[in-house]
């Protein structure tokens, strides 16, 4: 007896890696203070810091960027959380000149948001479930017209 495995299609996927050059600074840091414990101390406290903060830095930022942003099997997952199409309204595209606005003054607090600062543009996506308390999602994407017309079709 043969089981048919039900796939879910993927219309759009994206993960909000954590660019190149961000990397140096907290890198820069993490060096900087491992130094400093280390103080010219010889043994173990001379390479112990080396070896611990900097493959925890390496490892915090690689989590910074596993952020998904898909939308597969009538579903639109955003991170951890997923919403149905179905229950989804209006897509607008936030230009990233008008980012600070969207983020800021014009935020409603009860908005969900998947925000990245090292990516720019953003997508605002109504949300039509009158028992939801959450107004709109506001999503990170380096491909803000493919996010949109992913979540529309």
């Amino acid at each position: 007896m043969s089981e048919t495995a039900v796939t879910a299609t993927t219309t759009y996927r994206e993960r909000l890696y954590v660019t190149w050059w961000i990397w140096p600074l907290p890198l820069l840091a993490a060096a900087l203070l491992a130094a400093e414990v280390h103080m010219g101390f010889p043994g173990v406290r001379s390479w112990l810091p080396y070896a611990v903060l900097l493959p925890l830095t390496v490892a915090l930022i690689v989590r910074m960027g596993s952020t998904k942003v898909e939308v597969t099997g009538g579903e639109l997952r955003a991170g951890e959380a997923r919403i149905p199409l179905e229950l989804l309204g209006e897509v607008e595209i936030i230009a990233p000149e008008d980012r600070r606005k969207a983020m800021g003054p014009h935020l409603d607090p009860a908005a969900f948001v998947v925000h990245r600062g090292w990516v720019k543009p953003l997508v605002r996506v109504r949300v039509t479930d009158p028992q939801d308390p959450t107004p709109y999602w506001v999503i990170s994407t380096r491909h803000p017209e493919e996010l949109a017309a992913a979540i529309k079709s």
